[in-house]
């Protein structure tokens, strides 16, 4: 039995790799990676995936919020980086509701990744 973190990040960095140029394949090979590392069956290999998939939006998130604020700060002091960092949190938050969908399709090919490992 493979690692559970191991795969959920290997399959984090294909997700990162193929993600833009193939938006729904990219999240399916993702967790098809990572749910062969982690090996121990479908459920295993689910949670790798769906890990792998849900990577991705924490990190576009942190890294808008971390943006707007810049953004904000710059175009209006004090007040501009709050208001920055208002609107970052709402566009994060709607970033990871859609990070969703991509991180259900990795979870369905790590299933079918912990599958073919078992």
């Amino acid at each position: 039995m493979g690692s559970l973190w191991l795969g959920a990040f290997v399959g984090f960095i294909v997700i990162a790799i193929l993600g833009a140029p193939l938006p729904l394949i990219g999240p399916f090979i993702g967790g098809l990676v990572a749910g062969l590392i982690a090996g121990g069956g479908v459920g295993r290999g689910a949670l790798a995936g769906f890990l792998a998939g849900i990577f991705g939006g924490i990190i576009a998130t942190i890294l808008l919020v971390i943006g707007f604020i810049a953004l904000g700060g710059y175009l209006g002091g004090v007040l501009g980086g709050l208001l920055g960092g208002l609107g970052g949190f709402v566009v994060g938050m709607v970033g990871i509701i859609l990070s969703l969908f991509g991180a259900v399709i990795a979870a369905i090919g790590g299933l079918i990744g912990g599958a073919i490992s078992r």
